[in-house]
């Protein structure tokens, strides 16, 4: 079967059922009642898996496979022995840089001229994907792809992100992805974090006392899908988008990885463009001749900061330096995240808003601990 010709009408999607032309006869045990095999449909001999890491709010200049301050060891294997693209055009936004991309459409053509919270009725801003411009993963799929998605998606209009849906504009109802393990909207707690499998709410499966951080359970989560994929599908390839939620607000990184920067933006956001823009330089991925943009007059100068002030913004900078490392946190130390800063650990508002809208027995055993913690720390819930 690996050398026969593709025999699919592929340029119309789904492919057309063929009807069987020939023959049949009344007696089954007649030699000419023969009829060709059931072929389950698989893409064209050699089509590769896919897999799509899209991560949140980190500029070509942040890891350091690009000359970056964020440690990024992996993305550095895989680029020396892969292709570095250098030009990557996004529309300064979250929800239509993410349409586009996934549809490989102008973000006005499918509906998203900006994030899904500020859609109105006027064409190309609605957050409605049309139904005649289907997405890269339906493609795939209806071409005998398996695909999943993983972590955030904020391609759904807001009044459709309920359980009741319509389903038709999320990842696993008509987004193209057979499975999906992530939250809807535009960002989550990542200690606590209000999840959908498919179209269902569930519960993390640890407490953040326990452990429990999102970008490692979405690790594992794809890593388990790949494995049962392969291991019943072999001969199928599979499209996998990635796409966590760690660096994008809120910024929650465990203490002790933000710690490992500590002390190394002392320099300040000037000094640190000058040091990441020659590093580039050496890497080859900008050209020699490149200069470095001017500082935007709105945004100041770090000697204007005020003194009180920087330590507040060096740390914000070892916190971000440390977020496109989360994606495989340690499990080892369990009481890691009570030993954070609770506005790392906590988003109250998040909390609140995945409380009215969880029922359950164990959420509202947890609900209880969780409650007397913000009262301990002086915050209160409404009833």
């Amino acid at each position: 079967m690996a050398n026969q010709p593709d025999r699919h009408a592929r340029s119309v999607l789904p492919i057309p059922d063929r009807a069987y032309a020939g023959s049949i006869l009344y007696d089954a045990k007649n030699p000419d009642n023969k009829f060709p095999p059931i072929q389950p449909l698989r893409p064209p001999q050699g089509a590769p898996n896919v897999l799509v890491v899209l991560i949140d709010d980190v500029g070509f200049g942040a890891s350091s496979a690009f000359g970056g301050p964020c440690n990024t060891p992996a993305f550095e294997s895989v680029a020396a022995d892969a292709l570095k693209y250098t030009r990557f055009h996004t529309t300064a936004l979250c929800s239509p840089t993410r349409q586009a991309m996934l549809t490989g459409r102008n973000h006005h053509s499918v509906g998203m001229g900006g994030i899904t919270e500020i859609a109105t009725s006027l064409p190309g801003y609605t957050s409605m994907r049309p139904n005649t411009k289907a997405p890269l993963a339906e493609t795939l799929k209806l071409n005998g792809y398996s695909t999943a998605q993983f972590g955030k998606c904020h391609e759904v209009p807001v009044w459709e992100t309920s359980p009741m849906g319509p389903f038709d504009r999320w990842p696993a109802g008509g987004g193209g992805f057979e499975y999906f393990y992530g939250f809807i909207g535009g960002e989550n707690n990542q200690w606590d974090p209000a999840l959908y499998e498919g179209q269902t709410p569930i519960e993390p499966p640890k407490t953040p006392e326990e452990g429990y951080h999102l970008t490692e359970d979405l690790a594992d989560h794809a890593i388990d899908w790949v494995r049962q994929q392969k291991a019943l599908m072999p001969d199928k390839p599979f499209f996998m988008y990635f796409a966590p939620g760690a660096t994008h607000a809120p910024h929650h990184v465990p203490k002790e990885w933000a710690d490992k920067y500590k002390g190394q933006f002392a320099h300040g956001w000037d000094r640190q463009r000058e040091i990441t823009y020659a590093r580039q330089k050496e890497l080859g991925v900008i050209p020699a001749e490149a200069e470095l943009t001017a500082r935007h007059a709105e945004i100041p100068a770090w000697d204007d900061m005020p003194d009180a002030l920087k330590p507040v913004l060096e740390r914000e900078m070892e916190v971000y330096a440390r977020l496109p490392r989360t994606h495989r946190l340690p499990c080892r130390a369990a009481d890691r995240h009570a030993q954070g800063d609770g506005s790392l650990r906590r988003h109250v508002d998040l909390c609140d808003r995945r409380r009215q809208r969880r029922v359950g027995g164990r959420h509202a055993e947890r609900r209880v601990q969780r409650d007397g913690k913000l009262q301990r720390h002086g915050c209160h819930r409404d009833a």
